[in-house]
């Protein structure tokens, strides 16, 4: 079977969803968690946008060694050198740099003249080959191409070194019938395409990113580009575990392989939707709540007997575990570390103690402690080792005897602990007033969510915050079987990510 490469760009692409931005902890986090599941090529960012960005690129290029490291870049020589000097200390490095080639964006977003488009892509591509022999070129806005134009730029990048030629449907325009005829198109008419791999960025405004990716891979495309949880711009990307499976499920019609490993899959989703601070829909493909649960008595009934009668994959094959009780108040830090290795962890021994200490406190409060719990607690523990706001500490008055509700807040900013009492319309409201009297901001509560990692009343609670500032978004996410706790946590987590978004300059421009 011929070999699909899987690119991901969760750490570029997925990071600019509005809300989403991560710091560098997290970006090494998520970068080390793709390279375990077998990416072959991290778009770890986009080094000229903000010098946060450009040291995420370096760091994790020093970092992995398993997958090639990506950085993207304009057809600018300025772009291009920063990109080279981010990517430099890598295995494998690549610049992807792009153009836009489509009618509109020439006219209103470059105000170029095709001939001067054409030539740049020649002149962009050359000058990022100077500094790797893995360079990727991408025509901006692909799917609205004039096809003969397309072919003609194509055949520029590669003639100028490409090895890589990206056609993505940028604004999640075309449908699967006619991506797939623009993919051969570019194969059958562009004399020199042999020299370069065809890959595709699907977005997914129409809800079409996997359908029109997989239809490009049957047209001959042999990179994927996606990421996890189907992150990205606006409606998002083409989810890399979507891809993968149908590949690995439907090998009849797909006889095709990639070098993902599946069980992997789970575990850096629950890591990308902890640390971006964006929940996973509970009926999402492969990686949702519900993705492998029946309530239906026909259902039900028919999985007992036998499971494929309505699970065409395993739960297993994509790393996730039956919620199983086999931990409790009286198990030891032994038992504990081995739970961590079934579920995939691989803490430093502080670490350990850490999640160990939570852990005790989880089940001194809950009855039955299960896997969930566990992946909750150390998700929302390790990867947020480098936050400037912590919360130390809250005290609540509420009820028909307390009005107005107040709250206690203790945070520790930058080092430096402070306490603050607010009241406020409902015990939540006083705890986010007290929080933003000890760290004062501008922002506003955009959403506020609830919901249970597990079962039952002494259930864990995971909140998700969005607070927008200055046309800024960020979303935070908490943890604890008290949901006031979890609601101080998450609200704390999102004002650390909008002190990153306040470090960080917008972008100069949205690429594919």
């Amino acid at each position: 079977m011929e070999r699909i490469i899987l690119f991901d760009t969760t750490l570029r692409d997925g990071e600019q969803s509005p809300g989403a931005s991560m710091n560098l902890d997290e970006k090494l986090k998520v970068a080390q968690i793709l390279e375990e599941l077998g990416v072959d090529v991290i778009e770890a960012g986009f080094p000229i946008a903000s010098n946060g960005d450009f040291e995420a690129v370096h760091a994790i290029a020093t970092k992995i060694r398993g997958s090639a490291v990506c950085g993207l870049a304009r057809a600018t020589k300025g772009d291009i050198e920063r990109c080279a000097e981010a990517i430099r200390p890598a295995a494998r490095g690549r610049i992807h740099t792009f153009l836009s080639t489509s009618p509109l964006h020439m006219k209103y977003k470059l105000q170029m003249e095709p001939e001067r488009v054409l030539e740049k892509v020649a002149e962009s591509v050359a000058y990022a080959r100077t500094f790797t022999d893995d360079v990727e070129w991408s025509a901006e806005d692909g799917s609205r191409t004039e096809p003969d134009f397309l072919c003609r730029c194509v055949e520029a990048a590669v003639a100028a070194g490409a090895r890589t030629i990206n056609i993505p449907d940028t604004v999640g325009y075309a449908v699967p019938d006619e991506y797939a005829a623009l993919i051969r198109l570019v194969l059958n008419r562009v004399p020199n395409i042999d020299k370069a791999i065809i890959s595709v960025h699907c977005h997914n405004d129409l809800g079409l990113a996997v359908a029109n990716s997989l239809a490009a891979v049957s047209a001959g495309a042999r990179q994927v580009e996606c990421t996890v949880n189907g992150l990205g711009e606006r409606a998002g990307n083409a989810a890399l575990e979507e891809i993968v499976m149908a590949l690995r499920t439907r090998r009849d019609v797909l006889p095709f392989e990639c070098g993902i490993k599946t069980e992997v899959i789970t575990r850096a989703s629950k890591l990308v939707s902890t640390v971006t601070g964006f929940p996973v829909q509970p009926n999402k493909a492969i990686v949702g709540k519900n993705a492998f649960a029946h309530e239906s008595g026909i259902h039900q009934d028919g999985v007992l007997k036998n499971a494929q009668t309505y699970e065409i994959m395993t739960p297993e094959s994509v790393g996730l575990t039956r919620s199983a009780l086999v931990m409790g108040k009286h198990s030891g830090r032994a038992a504990f570390k081995a739970k961590l290795k079934d579920l995939g962890y691989d803490l430093p021994d502080p670490a350990v103690e850490d999640a160990f200490t939570r852990f005790k406190d989880l089940a001194d409060r809950k009855k039955d402690v299960f896997d969930e719990d566990i992946v909750a607690l150390v998700d929302d523990q390790v990867v947020r080792g480098n936050d400037r706001i912590r919360l130390k500490s809250l005290e609540v008055l509420c009820g028909t005897r307390h009005r107005p509700p107040s709250a206690e807040v203790e945070l520790e900013i930058d080092g430096i602990d402070s306490k603050h009492r607010a009241t406020g319309d409902g015990p939540v409201d006083a705890t986010f007033a007290a929080i933003k009297a000890l760290f004062p901001h501008d922002s506003r509560l955009q959403l506020y969510q609830v919901h249970a990692v597990t079962q039952g009343t002494d259930a864990q609670a995971e909140v998700t915050v969005r607070l927008e500032e200055g046309g800024r978004t960020v979303q935070g996410q908490g943890a604890d079987t008290d949901t006031l706790v979890a609601s101080a946590r998450a609200y704390v987590n999102a004002l650390n990510k909008l002190l990153l978004k306040r470090e960080k300059t917008a972008p100069p421009a949205r690429p594919a």
